[in-house]
């Protein structure tokens, strides 16, 4: 077992495990552990992810924010979390800096960048500073302004090596991290395409 507040893999797959129901609807709870999980590992890597990290932890804090309010009930699963935002009209929630569904947003791009990573790391071919870059390149740089997505860019390049990164998943020998890696990918993957398929279904891939 992983120490505690140590990054556990096995922890996240089983939070994304859970996060779908037989509907397809999204957990916010199990979604919310899951980032915890996400988060312990961008920090295990240090400053690097720093820029990510700490928008993250922000993110979930709000969300549980949410999650724990008088209106906890809208926000069991993301599909009730969006009705319940859009009930108000489409231009309300866009005015709303501190809406769930523009919180939630910022996590679903990071996912998808992490998603990316991940599956880099699993099929292990090139540098980790090389998979990190393109993964972000085809996920975030595009919500980034030039100076931001030169300094991740820049400091990539200081990223450990792919056997370095399959030890901080904290599940035993490289083959186990690689297996669990395979196993925890399309949980995430879906759950992040669920989401964006009911964001776009409700024109909310653009929130500001």
């Amino acid at each position: 077992a992983a120490a505690a507040g140590a990054f556990s893999l096995r922890e996240v797959l089983e939070a994304f495990q859970r996060c779908v129901t037989e509907q397809r609807e999204v957990l916010l709870e199990p979604y919310l552990s899951g980032w915890r999980g996400l988060i312990r590992f961008l920090q295990s890597l240090g400053a690097v992810f720093s820029f990510i990290s700490k928008d993250a932890v922000a993110k979930v804090s709000l969300l549980e924010g949410h999650r724990g309010g008088g209106q906890g009930h809208e926000y069991v699963s993301l599909q009730s979390m969006v009705r319940h935002e859009l009930a108000a009209g489409p231009a309300a929630l866009r005015a709303r800096p501190d809406s769930g569904c523009r919180t939630l947003l910022r996590l679903h791009r990071a996912l998808r960048w992490l998603q990316l990573f991940l599956e880099g790391l699993r099929s292990g071919d090139s540098r980790t500073s090389v998979l990190c870059t393109d993964a972000y390149n085809a996920s975030l740089a595009a919500y980034h302004p030039w100076v931001v997505r030169k300094a991740a860019t820049v400091a990539f390049c200081a990223l450990p090596s792919r056997d370095a990164f399959l030890e901080i998943m904290n599940v035993g020998p490289r083959e186990e991290a690689v297996a669990m890696l395979g196993e925890a990918i399309p949980y995430i993957g879906d759950v992040y395409s669920i989401t964006q398929e009911l964001f776009a279904q409700h024109k909310l891939l653009d929130l500001p």
